[in-house]
C-alpha cells in the first residue's frame, strides 16, 4: 500500500513538536531546582546573619553542623555553611541570652544526629519530599515546576500524535525500524514518569528524564530517520505486535531505572560526603554551605534504592515474556526457539543481568552501590543489544536496520 504523503509529514511535524515541547519542560525542571537553589542560598544567608549577630559564633564552631531540632522534629538532617541556619540561629540566641551552652556540638553528636536522619530515611522511604523537606521552595519555583509539567503532557500527547499518525501513514504498526522503535522508547519512558508522578510527587525526577529523553530523539530524528514505508516480509507477522511491544516496553522503563540508580549514587557520596563533615574529617563544600542545591532537593539514597528496585522489579517480567514471544517468533519463522544470534544472545544477557540484580536484592540482601552497580551493567548490556548487535553486528535481526 502507498505510503500517505500527508500523514507521514504530519507525524514528523508532530514529533519535532513534541521534542520541543520536551525540551522546554526540561528547561522548566532546571529552573525549578535554579530557583529553588537560590531562594534556599538566600534563606541561609539570612539566617546566618541573624545567627552572626546573636551569637558571634566563629567559622570553626559553623563550618559543619547537623542541627538535632530538625531530628527530634522529623526533619532531614541539613548541613549549615559558613553561615549557620535558622534552627541553630534560634538555638544560638536562647544560649546567649541564658550564657551557657552556646558551644558548637561534638562529632559524636553530629555523627549519631546523621546517622538517625538515615535509618529514618531507610525506614519512610519516602519520594515525595523533593526538596528533602528542609526549605520551602519558592513560589516562582513551584509554578515553574507545575509548568514544566503541563509541558510535559503536552509533549507527551505531540509525541504519542506523532506515534499514531505515522502507524496511518505506513498503514502498519509504527515501530518497524529503529527510528520508530527508538522513539516509542522515549513515549515509554516519559510515559513511565507520568505515572510515578500519579502515585509520588517525583517532579524532581522530570529533569532527569527529559535530558536522555531529548538527546534520545534528537539521535533518532536525525540519524536513525528513515521514511515511512511498508515493512520487510520477515517483520510481516502478527508476532510484531506482541514481541516488539514487549521489548518496548520494558526497554523505556529500564531507560527510567538507570537514570534512578545514577541518581542514587549521586544522593548516596552526598551523604556519605555529609557524614564525613558531621564528624569532622573532611570540610563542607560550597555545595553544603548553600544547603546542598540540585542534591538536596533529592529523596534520600534509600529511598531512590528502593525506587530502582520497584521499577525493575516492574520491567523485568515484561522482558522476559518479549524474550519468550520472540522464541516462539523463531520457531515459526525459522524454524528453531533458540539459535543464539548476537540479539538472541544479548537479550539473554541483558535478562541474565536483571536477573542478577533481583536476586541479589532479594536473597543476598545486596542494595547500595554493589546493586547499583549490577543495574547499570544490565542497562548496558541493553544499550548493546539495541544499538551495536542492529547497528555493526551482522545476524539474523539486521533486517530492522536503521
Amino acid at each position: 500500500m502507498a505510503v500517505n504523503e500527508g500523514m507521514s509529514s504530519l507525524s514528523d511535524h508532530l514529533f519535532g513538536s513534541g521534542m520541543a515541547v520536551y525540551a522546554a519542560a526540561m528547561l522548566g525542571y532546571a529552573a525549578e531546582f535554579a530557583f529553588s537553589r537560590l531562594g534556599t542560598r538566600s534563606a541561609a544567608a539570612d539566617a546566618g546573619a541573624a545567627e552572626g549577630s546573636a551569637a558571634g559564633a566563629t567559622s570553626v564552631d559553623a563550618a559543619a553542623e547537623v542541627p538535632a531540632a530538625r531530628v527530634a522534629a522529623g526533619q532531614p538532617a541539613v548541613l549549615v555553611g559558613v553561615g549557620a541556619a535558622a534552627d541553630a540561629g534560634a538555638g544560638a540566641g536562647a544560649g546567649a541570652g541564658a550564657g551557657a551552652a552556646t558551644a558548637a556540638p561534638t562529632a559524636a553528636d553530629r555523627t549519631g544526629e546523621i546517622e538517625a536522619v538515615r535509618q529514618r530515611d531507610r525506614a519512610a522511604h519516602t519520594l515525595s519530599a523533593g526538596n528533602d523537606g528542609d526549605v520551602e521552595v519558592p513560589a516562582r519555583a513551584r509554578w515553574i515546576g507545575r509548568i514544566a509539567v503541563w509541558l510535559t503532557v503536552v509533549g507527551w500527547a505531540l509525541h504519542l500524535s506523532s506515534v499514531v499518525t505515522r502507524g496511518v501513514a505506513a498503514d502498519r504498526v509504527p515501530w518497524g525500524n529503529m527510528y520508530e522503535y527508538s522513539s516509542m522508547i522515549c513515549l515509554i519512558a516519559v510515559t513511565t514518569f507520568l505515572g510515578l508522578m500519579i502515585r509520588h510527587n517525583v517532579r524532581w525526577l522530570g529533569v532527569f528524564i527529559m535530558v536522555p529523553v531529548v538527546l534520545y530523539l534528537g539521535f533518532a530524528g536525525t540519524v536513525l530517520y528513515v521514511a515511512p514505508g511498508p515493512l520487510v516480509p520477515a517483520l510481516n507477522s502478527y508476532w510484531l505486535k506482541i514481541h516488539v511491544v514487549g521489548a518496548i516496553l520494558a526497554s523505556g522503563i529500564f531507560l527510567v531505572s538507570a537514570v534512578t540508580t545514577l541518581l542514587f549514587l549521586l544522593k548516596e557520596r552526598w551523604e556519605n560526603r555529609l557524614a564525613e563533615v558531621a564528624a569532622g574529617r573532611a570540610e563542607a563544600n560550597r555545595a553544603m554551605q548553600n544547603r546542598g542545591g540540585i542534591v538536596m532537593r533529592l529523596p534520600s539514597s534509600a529511598a531512590l534504592d528502593t525506587l530502582t528496585y520497584r521499577v525493575i522489579a516492574f520491567a523485568f517480567p515484561i522482558w522476559t515474556f518479549a524474550i519468550i514471544a520472540g522464541a516462539i517468533w523463531a520457531e515459526a519463522a525459522w524454524g528453531r526457539y533458540w539459535g543464539w544470534d548476537p540479539k538472541e544472545t544479548w537479550s539473554f544477557i541483558t535478562w541474565v543481568c536483571y536477573a542478577a540484580y533481583l536476586h541479589a536484592r532479594a536473597t543476598a540482601g545486596w542494595r547500595g552501590r554493589r546493586a547499583a552497580a549490577i543495574s547499570l551493567v544490565a542497562f548496558c548490556a541493553l544499550f548493546v543489544d539495541y544499538y551495536l548487535v542492529n547497528l555493526v553486528i551482522n545476524g539474523l535481526h539486521s533486517y530492522a536496520g536503521v
